[in-house]
């Protein structure tokens, strides 16, 4: 081959690598959808092991990507500033909860040293939505618009729908907020008893048809601008309250009992290959906290649980279709993903159950009068709230957690729950679809992620320019995450260790190797996870010069992240 002859061929590859990048990067960003449930462990969807019926969120996963190995970061609200911020917790003001402790990590509400993923897309020229729970400000009882400074529309979206708070009533949750200001559920004129899915207001409903109608809206309105949509559904957080036409579909369903459905999900998930027999085991179920006495009474909370979820993921489907309708799901990301582990809190389970009137013995409330509470005194009609062992949950008139058997049974094969950082109290399943750049439809994806890369990957997708300040000047801290991109055609990613502390809960993953310890006094324990990802070798004494570079790893993070001093109990 002639010089002349080589030089043109590299001339003309040049040119055609230059002409595709230009191509690739002529193409329209795509719209994200970023999809959160609230409360669920790793085997509380179809796709993911449950018995559940979820075929909206199975068939985003037959068509997209299941990763195996996602986490989060262990609680509601700690989680929901990691994820819109792209930090770690405390970087971001929010270590513990909407309470104000003493130091920046904990401040209770979203610092102006960050920015949401929504003020971040701005810079690419993406509109915001957000539908559902907020949870990440103080601010749930503001006396002026200055107070609402950390409410959605203040940090860049362009229109909100849902809840200020963190829990509350399904039938009439507390903070309920349209936009900027308060509302109640049944005196709300853009969302009325003529557009509820049943004759009933119910939050998960209400949270879905309003992402719907924010797709179909920014479809008929500004269909030339991307958009970037938070969907945060409460499902299937306490109280257990479903639908009654949902909650039949379940009668029965548990009968079995918790250890033969843990064990039913135990093997669908290895058939499905998400996790490895030789890695995992089921471990015994506390006998103290299964039911005997009240058997039939957490057979119900475990069949509302699960209603729950099937009417979350109903909703889901018309977000789908939404998108299906209007031509834009073959350019949408959509992510779907859980804010912790299965929650094995006691809320409503104690005490003796206070039978159901027979008549309302409470004055009714008004239409347009704002529910207050979180766990409200009555129904809107009159009915005193009910809690304690022997409520049937699923009502208005009821407040019921699920309890620890069950939420051992969600978060199969795993170790401890929401708060804590073994597995089972951080591991989430995480869906991508995108048909126009995920190719790798129904495969399963072994790469360790972390909510902090979902900022990484909608800047990158988006091609977005991440500011270094903003707020009138204040400096930015950089994305502590990675973009996810690389994975969805099966590249690695490069990342030295994930990090994890919430309540003095602590962990480190390097590798395959993690360091977790349970309680700021607790002593640090390794594991295996590639060997034993249900942590129940202790690997520590075996291997101290691992725990010893791990701690030190944690320290540096712990200096640099705003987390020390370790969970602090009151403000400085």
């Amino acid at each position: 081959m002639t010089c002349d002859l080589m030089k043109f061929r590299l001339l003309a590859a040049l040119l055609f690598l230059a002409s595709s990048a230009a191509a690739l990067a002529a193409d329209p960003p795509p719209n994200i959808i970023y999809i959160m449930s609230d409360d669920m462990g790793f085997s509380d969807i179809g796709c993911y092991g449950s018995e559940i019926n979820t075929p909206n969120l199975d068939a985003l996963a037959a068509d997209g990507l299941r990763y195996t190995q996602f986490y989060n970061t262990a609680r509601c609200c700690p989680t929901r500033a990691s994820l819109i911020s792209g930090l770690y917790p405390h970087q971001a003001g929010v270590g513990h909860m909407m309470n104000d402790r003493g130091y920046d990590g904990y401040r209770g509400d979203l610092n102006r040293n960050c920015v949401t993923i929504a003020e971040a897309l701005k810079s690419a020229g993406y509109r915001a939505y957000m539908s559902g729970k907020w949870h990440v400000t103080k601010a749930t009882q503001p006396k002026s618009e200055a107070d609402k400074h950390n409410w959605p529309l203040q940090r860049g979206f362009d229109r909100f729908y849902g809840t200020i708070h963190g829990a509350g009533s399904f039938y009439d949750p507390n903070t309920l907020t349209r936009d900027n200001q308060y509302i109640s559920p049944h005196a709300d004129p853009e969302y009325g008893p003529d557009q509820w899915p049943g004759e009933t207001y119910y939050y998960t409903d209400a949270i879905s048809d309003h992402a719907v109608r924010f797709i179909k809206e920014h479809h008929e309105q500004t269909a030339d601008a991307p958009f970037f949509m938070y969907v945060a559904y409460t499902a299937a957080h306490w109280p257990m309250h479903a639908l009654e036409k949902d909650i039949q579909r379940y009668a029965g369903k548990y009968d079995a009992g918790y250890d033969a459905i843990r064990q039913a999900r135990y093997e669908k998930l290895i058939s499905l290959g998400l996790i490895d027999a030789d890695a995992t085991t089921l471990f015994p179920i506390d006998p103290a906290a299964k039911e005997r006495e009240f058997w039939e009474w957490d057979k119900r909370n475990m069949e509302v649980y699960a209603a729950m979820i099937d009417n979350m993921d109903q909703g889901i489907g018309r977000i789908v279709q939404s998108l299906r309708e209007t031509g834009q799901l073959d350019s949408t990301l959509l992510c779907f993903f859980q804010d912790n582990g299965g929650c094995a809190e006691q809320y409503g389970r104690r005490g003796k159950a206070a039978p159901r009137n027979s008549e309302p013995t409470m004055p009714p409330m008004a239409d347009s009068d704002l529910q207050p509470r979180m766990e409200p005194q009555q129904t809107r009609d009159g009915y005193p709230v009910r809690t304690g062992r022997g409520v049937m949950a699923g009502p208005p008139d009821t407040y019921i957690a699920y309890g620890k058997a069950w939420a051992t049974v969600s978060n199969t094969p795993f170790r401890e729950y929401k708060h804590f950082t073994h597995e089972g109290g951080i591991s989430t399943p995480l869906i991508v679809h995108w048909p126009d750049q995920v190719k790798r439809a129904g495969k399963l994806e072994q790469t360790p992620a972390h909510l902090i890369d979902l900022m990484a990957t909608a800047v990158d997708v988006s091609g977005a320019e991440y500011p270094k300040t903003s707020h009138d000047g204040q400096p930015i801290k950089p994305m502590e995450g990675v973009s996810l991109a690389p994975t969805f055609s099966g590249k690695a990613i490069d990342r030295e260790a994930i990090f994890w502390e919430h309540e003095g809960n602590r962990a480190v993953r390097n590798g395959d190797y993690k360091l977790v310890a349970k309680g700021a006094k607790g002593s640090w324990e390794l594991y295996n996870i590639a060997q034993d990802r249900s942590e129940q070798t202790d690997l520590a004494e075996e291997h101290p010069e691992v725990v010893e570079k791990l701690a030190k790893q944690w320290e540096a993070y712990a200096r640099r992240a705003n987390v020390l001093p370790l969970n602090p109990k009151r403000g400085k």
